[in-house]
This record gives structure tokens, sequence and C-alpha cells, in this order.
């Protein structure tokens, strides 16, 4: 198995994510609370018109969302996929929440890694489960 990758790209924004070091700890910390290594993963953080796409593309949704996550081929007992976050769905449900925009994008983060490690979001009932969950993951941050 080759070392695990956790990659930060963006595409179609000007976008660096901070601390990447900080939130690559964070996030091997997290996958390994629920029983998972990373193999690989890849953030890549886009502007609304580009999630749109996507998800009009891959999930025939034809709505603004903040997160869509690919799952990939990962060897038994690690995660791997594409998480692609929109930074304008990230600043707007910052302020709409009364969240910072750091803990804003850690939650969609966290988010995304936790959808990989096998928590789902459709019934009113596994939302709460993922809200929870989200709670827990920015809980363990030291950053």
């Amino acid at each position: 198995m080759p070392p695990e990758s956790i990659q930060f790209f963006s595409d179609g924004i000007k976008y660096s994510l901070r601390d990447r070091a900080s939130v690559r700890s964070w996030l091997r910390l997290l996958a390994r609370k629920h029983k998972k290594k990373i193999a690989a993963l890849n953030y890549v953080f886009v502007p609304d018109t580009k999630l749109l796409e996507i998800n009009r593309q891959f999930l025939d949704h034809d709505t603004l969302t903040d997160i869509i996550t690919f799952p990939g081929d990962a060897p038994k007992g690690h995660i791997a996929g594409e998480i692609y976050i929109s930074i304008d769905r990230v600043k707007e449900n910052s302020k709409q929440f009364g969240q910072s925009q750091k803990d804003e994008l850690c939650r969609v983060m966290a988010h995304g890694l936790l959808h990989l490690c096998g928590f789902k979001d459709k019934s009113e009932k596994d939302q709460r489960v993922m809200r929870g969950q989200e709670e827990k993951a920015l809980n363990l941050r030291s950053f």
C-alpha cells in the first residue's frame, strides 16, 4: 500500500488552504476515530458555478450545494475519494449559520470524509447522526 495522500487543489477559483499540515493531521485523526486509514484523499475547492455543473452532470441535481463526495477505490480499512467543496457556499453558509469561515470549511471537509467512512445524510435520522459526527470532528481540531 502506498503512503497516504491528502492533497488540496483549487479549480476555477483562487483559494489556498491555510495550515495544510495541521488540517492533514486532523483529517488523519478523524479517519482513525472511525477505524479507517486514508489511502488517497483529494479536496478540490471550486466556485458555485463549478459545483453546480458537477451536480448536474453526475447527480442530475440542478441545485447549489456546498459539497459533493466521490468515493474512490481503496483497500479494506482505507478510504479514498475526491471531495469538491464550493468556497462560495462555505462563505454564504458561515454567515447564515453564524459560524466562522474556518469552522464552516472544516465542517464541510469533515462531512466529506465522514461520507467516505460510511455515514449517510439522506434521512432525517441520518442527518442528525451526521451533524453529531461533524461536531465531534470539529472538537478534535487543535488548530
